[in-house]
């Protein structure tokens, strides 16, 4: 008996019913072994106190098309891993005696950065460990693209297109805060599809002056009304210069609740246009994955069975030239995945006549 256990860690996004789905319905038609599931709750926690549930194949039909995680998931810091917790415990031997327990032939992984960095652990403690992307960031290194990613781009554009018609009836300037702390590939992408005028990310500091520049221009040209896209983790150019102690000094005393406000504030005094922020938050992670997503986790599972049934352990599916593939996992850990300065899609915003802040 082949004995796979599953576990979905970090924050939760679309599609990671479909891609354990794709995964269990691809080992049992080609398995030669019958397969036996183990669903651990809520992610790593599970594996650290031995929350988990036996489960039949057909506890994984007809959940494609639903968001969430049937497992559940929680938050387990990868900086903490191997810290003792709240009890005084050893996670990483915690984890590594309910896997033997068990008798796993493998362990299902699927996460984000820091659950990869995990998983990427636990394989190196002899653990059998397959992994597949998960976050609506999109950057997780070595792959083009992780599910969940264009779900959350499609009710990112929405709340643009929706800000689209309230704007231009009100001559307003409203400004829509994307996820995003880290890094701008989701605000990017819904800012190009959602007709943004501006779109401000992580990894390029924004000059407001460069900002205004754009919103004045536009404004000359006839357009009574401005959107802009901003990711959460926003910064500006004079904010990059400061430390990491001088700048947690300052946010906390500019009272400002997210970056979207602090933005607004810095605009508001130049125009006679009200000023709206909009925080769509953990909207854009939940509901149900759309088609890509859907057509994403299935080919995703297909890949992650073959794997296990073929005992390469220690990897990470992937997307590489648009094809399903799977890298090592110590490669999809070794950094983030940030969008560059002079990347194809920052180029051709551009061009467009988006402002970028810079």
């Amino acid at each position: 008996m082949l004995k796979v256990g599953f576990l979905t860690s970090g924050g939760d996004c679309q599609g990671l019913n479909g891609a354990m789905r794709g995964t269990v319905k691809a080992l049992v038609t080609n398995s030669k072994e019958k397969i036996q599931i183990y669903g651990f709750n809520y992610g790593y926690l599970g594996m650290i106190n031995e929350d988990y549930r036996k489960m039949k194949p057909e506890d994984f039909e007809d959940i494609l098309n639903i968001g969430g995680s049937i497992l559940g998931n929680s938050r387990c810091p990868f900086k903490q891993i191997e810290k003792p917790d709240e009890q005084g415990r050893d996670k990483v031997k915690c984890m590594i005696e309910t896997y033997k327990k068990l008798e796993l032939d493998c362990l299902v992984v699927l996460g984000g950065n820091g659950s990869h960095k995990t998983a990427n652990l636990l394989s190196s403690k002899g653990l059998n460990v397959v992994t597949l992307p998960k976050t609506i960031d999109n950057d997780i290194y070595g792959t083009e693209v992780s599910f969940g990613f264009w779900s959350a781009i499609d009710i990112a554009t929405r709340s643009l297109d929706e800000l689209q018609t309230t704007a231009k009836s009100h001559k307003r300037i409203m400004i829509d805060e994307i996820m995003g702390h880290k890094t701008g590939w989701l605000t990017l992408h819904a800012g190009i599809a959602g007709n943004a005028d501006v779109i401000l990310i992580p990894e390029i500091p924004y000059d407001i002056k460069e900002v205004r520049k754009a919103i004045d221009k536009k404004m000359k040209a006839g357009k009574d009304y401005i959107v802009i896209a901003a990711a959460e983790g926003i910064i500006s150019k004079e904010d990059a210069k400061l430390s990491k102690k001088e700048l947690k000094a300052k946010r906390a005393e500019d009272g400002f609740i997210s970056a979207g406000y602090r933005l607004a504030a810095e605009l508001a005094p130049h125009y006679t246009n009200e000023v709206r922020v909009v925080v769509p938050g953990h909207v854009q992670r939940g509901g149900n994955p759309d088609a890509f997503d859907r057509v994403l986790t299935s080919r995703l599972g297909t890949k992650a069975a073959d794997l296990i049934l073929n005992k390469k352990f220690g990897m990470a599916v992937a997307v590489v030239n648009n094809k399903i593939t799977a890298i090592p996992l110590p490669q999809a850990v070794e950094k983030t995945k940030f969008v560059e300065p002079d990347d194809e899609f920052v180029i051709e915003a551009k061009k467009l006549g988006i402002c970028l802040g810079d």
